[in-house]
């Protein structure tokens, strides 16, 4: 069973997240001039470096989420895999089962109407096949959608990763040509 991200649920939306949009600074001279800047380029390039610091963090908490589903999805398309086998399966069959890293152990399954999932948390509960496929199903389904959403967030906060550098380029050339022209007049 294929569960993929529907592209179309994404939107316009810009961030998922409620990562802060980084503003376009297109006229160096007019940011500088407002009241919380005041002409302070040694402020404005640390509250812009700031900022850039606060998107770095954002993106290592995203990329570890996105680790994360991607390990999720195909975990959990295995376990209903299992329980559509057992749906299958009318009589005892043998097999083999993860006891922990490479080992393997043998067992023999019954025929059975109920399987236990575990949830996390120290928390498993018994389910008929049915409501498992059921539940995974829909598990597969948030897991996929959230990672489109993730995904979607990351490329956002590339975009505001590159609006902040730009920023950051502009002030800083903004301040080289201010104290050059400085410097020529008082030269004169």
């Amino acid at each position: 069973m294929e569960v993929e991200t529907n592209n179309a649920d994404l939107g316009d939306k810009k961030s998922y997240a409620g990562i802060p949009e980084a503003e376009f600074v297109e006229d160096v001279d007019a940011y500088m001039k407002r009241a919380e800047n005041n002409g302070n380029v040694d402020e404005v390039l640390k509250k812009l470096d700031s900022q850039h610091a606060k998107y770095k963090f954002m993106e290592y908490n995203l990329l570890s989420k996105k680790r994360r589903l991607q390990n999720q999805v195909p975990e959990l398309k295995r376990s209903l895999t299992m329980i559509e086998k057992l749906e299958e399966q009318k009589e005892e069959f043998d097999t083999q089962f993860l006891l922990s890293e490479q080992v393997f152990a043998k067992a023999k399954v019954p025929p059975t109407e109920t399987v236990c999932l575990w949830l996390g948390a120290n928390v498993m509960l018994e389910y008929s096949l049915e409501d498992a496929k059921k539940l995974l199903t829909q598990n597969i389904a948030a897991a996929t959608r959230n990672l489109g959403y993730v995904e979607h967030d990351l490329d956002f906060l590339r975009d505001q990763f590159t609006t902040t550098e730009v920023n950051m380029a502009r002030v800083y050339n903004w301040d080289v040509k201010r104290r050059q022209a400085a410097k020529e007049a008082a030269a004169k």
